[in-house]
């Protein structure tokens, strides 16, 4: 989100390219060292998707402009800066919670959502797990377990990197498929369709 110049509280959409036309914006900036000069860095630089011409120094003046609150209201209605809340779908568990769900009876797919409540990719990942829960409502169950607070089960579950999600079949001769890093929806239910 880019705030235009003189007025915080209005936003100014990216005009979209192509990658090519990034890429050529790249290479027409870089010197033959290899690195990107400051031109990169300025608003008009089609990486920061501005359609203004205004120097640099106007844009940082700009943020000495805004107040603390106007940015804080911004920030409060970007999706990505809502925090995963307890009330959704997908329900936060405990370890326990986790080992009784593994070891009860199932007739439908666990899928176990490892994240962190400041971790990014697990935020955008929650909201594509949520969507996937109401499209599989009977047909598979979710769950997410914070890391934060089940640090010894995350370390047990052998979780190095956010988000980890893990596919538990109700079949136990099946095996347990284990994804870490941000997923694709599509990916998720060609798990959940053909190998639970």
């Amino acid at each position: 989100m880019v705030l235009q110049a003189g007025n915080c509280g209005s936003v100014i959409t990216p005009p979209y390219s192509s990658t090519a036309t990034r890429m050529a914006a790249v290479l027409q900036s870089s010197t033959s060292f290899g690195f990107a000069s400051p031109r990169l860095l300025t608003p008009r630089s089609p990486f920061f998707g501005l359609s203004s011409t205004k120097p640099l120094s106007s844009w940082i003046s700009l943020s000495q402009k805004c107040s603390s609150s106007s940015v804080r209201r911004l920030v409060a209605k970007s999706p990505l800066a809502k925090y995963i809340r307890e009330d959704y779908l997908v329900k936060k568990v405990s370890a326990k919670e986790v080992q009784d769900l593994v070891n009860g009876e199932r007739s439908v797919p666990l899928i176990v959502d490892f994240y962190a409540t400041w971790c990014g990719p697990c935020i955008i990942m929650a909201q594509d797990l949520e969507m996937l829960a109401v499209e599989y409502e009977s047909n598979a169950l979710f769950v997410k377990v914070d890391t934060d607070d089940e640090y010894e089960f995350a370390r047990d579950m052998q979780v190095r990197g956010l988000p980890t999600l893990y596919f538990i079949s109700p079949d136990l001769n099946k095996d347990v498929i284990r994804t870490e890093g941000l997923v694709p929806s599509e990916m998720i239910k060609n798990i959940i369709d053909n190998e639970m």
